[in-house]
């Protein structure tokens, strides 16, 4: 990280502008590239930053530097891509005329192909991939909640990015296996469109057995997909994931007993795509469920939960009428229960 040069969140939304404000906290230079909205909002409010464990901060918008225009990479020592995944090919493109050669690039971005892409765009480059376990509110008024908790996990270097990017509140840590991380991470991110489509909270959706064995049916389907290729995910969490499908199914008291105190969850988080829905925005579906059915179609392999989950998220885009709120029973229609 050169001496003295920003920290450029190229995307800031609530994971972007969390991780952005948390450094900025810290002393650090921070830059936040973002949508004309988000600019107003942290220009009249600042950040608030809370997180589940009780900590707070307050960053007022003096201390970072707000843009809404590409040139604000100019001068990056790192660029922390946070843009959604159909995006990363727009903003590599920015990256690569506006941004330094020597900017170290991370993607903090959802599913497995993003930081690929950016290589593909930026040829000799320094990118890592990493994975962020938590998911962030947006509750308006320049307020993010950090909901669930975990560590960021960033590809080791030579240079330990990791560690120079840590900072009170926000722990990063370098993995040798990154590729393993992240899929682990997008089984259990296949969640994020069964809680959008149930409308429900997440603490309040996976207390409830029905909607458990509906994620647990989903996990299966992609445990067999990313095995048929060869993969081998690391859990995010203690629990190997080849556990957390009959896990998932346990009673409600065994469960609370043998995996609910390892999932710390805020009541009323709910998951990235939810909001999406909720804004009104394309969701990352693509990214997520996607994924496994593009590894069936290439397999042959017998996925109608994740087809269907498909389906349903791109009727509720196209409705544009925020998350359809429906019940197990109406994601499950037409699909054989595993």
């Amino acid at each position: 990280m050169a001496q003295g040069r920003p920290i450029v969140v190229a995307g800031a939304g609530s994971i972007g502008c969390f991780v952005g404000g948390l450094s900025a906290s810290a002393g650090r230079r921070v830059s936040l590239l973002a949508r004309p909205r988000v600019i107003a909002e942290i220009e009249r409010f600042g950040l608030t930053l809370t997180c589940l464990e009780g900590s707070s901060w307050h960053v007022a918008s003096q201390q970072l530097k707000l843009s809404g225009e590409p040139e604000a990479l100019a001068e990056a020592s790192v660029v922390l891509v946070a843009v959604k995944s159909a995006d990363t090919a727009e903003i590599a493109d920015a990256i690569a005329l506006h941004a330094p050669p020597d900017a170290v690039i991370v993607s903090l971005q959802n599913g497995v192909a993003n930081a690929a892409l950016l290589r593909s765009r930026l040829p000799g480059r320094t990118v890592l991939a990493a994975m962020v376990p938590f998911n962030v509110i947006a509750a308006g008024e320049g307020r993010f909640h950090r909901a669930t908790s975990g560590d960021i996990v960033i590809e080791r270097d030579a240079a330990d990015t990791a560690a120079r990017l840590s900072v009170p509140g926000l722990a990063m840590r370098p993995t040798d296996d990154i590729a393993g991380v992240q899929w682990g991470k997008l089984l259990v991110n296949l969640n994020n469109a069964i809680n959008a489509l149930s409308g429900l909270p997440l603490r309040e959706q996976l207390s409830d057995r029905e909607w458990r064995r509906l994620f647990a049916d989903q996990i299966a389907e992609g445990l067999m997909a990313v095995r048929a290729e060869g993969i081998k995910p690391v859990s995010p969490t203690p629990v190997p994931l080849s556990l957390v499908p009959h896990l998932l199914r346990l009673p409600d008291a065994l469960f609370a007993i043998a995996l609910a105190p390892a999932m710390k969850i805020d009541p009323q988080a709910r998951s990235s795509m939810w909001e999406d829905l909720d804004r009104r925005r394309r969701t990352e579906i693509d990214y997520l469920q996607g994924v496994i059915t593009a590894i069936a179609d290439r397999r042959g392999l017998n996925v109608p939960l994740s087809r269907r989950i498909v389906a349903l998220i791109t009727a509720a885009e196209t409705a544009k009428q925020g998350s359809p709120r429906l019940t197990v029973a109406q994601v499950r229609a037409g699909v054989s229960k595993s």
